[in-house]
C-alpha cells in the first residue's frame, strides 16, 4: 500500500496566474480559447525565420500558435474579471492584458464589445428591454 504522501504529489498544481497590478492569485472564469496566426507576420513575431513562416502560412491556412491562449480571470483584490492573453514556458506563465489584434486570432471566443461587424442600431435592439421599477 502506498504512503498518503506519494498520493498527493500526483495531483495537478495550480497554476501560478497572478494579477498584474496586486500579484494576488487569478481565478479562470472561463475556458482557454486557442490562438492561431493567419500571416507570416504573427509567426515571424514569435521567433520564426520570414522563409518558413511564408511557407508554412502558404501551405495551411492557418497555424495554431502552441502554448498561448485567451482566458478570462477573476481578481479578489480590483473585483472584476479581464481578459487576458496567456503564453506558458515550461511550468511557468506570461500574462499580459489580451489585444484587440489577438481577438482576431482566438477560436470559438465572444469578442467582449460584441460582434464588430453588427451596426448599432442592431446592437441595440438586440439588448433585453430593461425592466423598469414602479416602486
Amino acid at each position: 500500500m502506498q504512503n498518503k504522501s506519494h498520493q498527493n504529489r500526483k495531483r495537478s498544481k495550480r497554476r501560478t496566474i497572478y494579477c498584474l497590478v496586486h500579484g494576488c492569485y487569478l481565478h479562470s472564469v472561463s475556458q482557454k480559447y486557442k490562438l492561431y496566426a493567419d500571416r507570416a507576420g504573427q509567426l515571424q513575431e514569435r521567433g520564426m525565420e520570414r522563409q518558413n513562416a511564408l511557407i508554412l502560412v502558404t501551405t495551411k491556412t492557418v497555424v495554431p500558435l502552441e502554448n498561448e491562449w485567451l482566458e478570462e480571470f477573476w481578481c479578489d483584490q480590483c473585483q472584476q474579471t479581464n481578459w487576458y492573453h496567456v503564453k506558458k514556458f515550461n511550468r511557468t506563465y506570461e500574462v499580459s492584458v489580451a489585444s484587440p489584434e489577438l481577438w482576431q486570432q482566438a477560436s470559438g471566443v465572444i469578442h467582449p464589445d460584441g460582434n464588430l461587424s453588427v451596426g448599432e442600431f442592431t446592437r441595440r435592439h438586440a439588448r433585453p428591454p430593461k425592466l423598469c421599477s414602479k416602486f
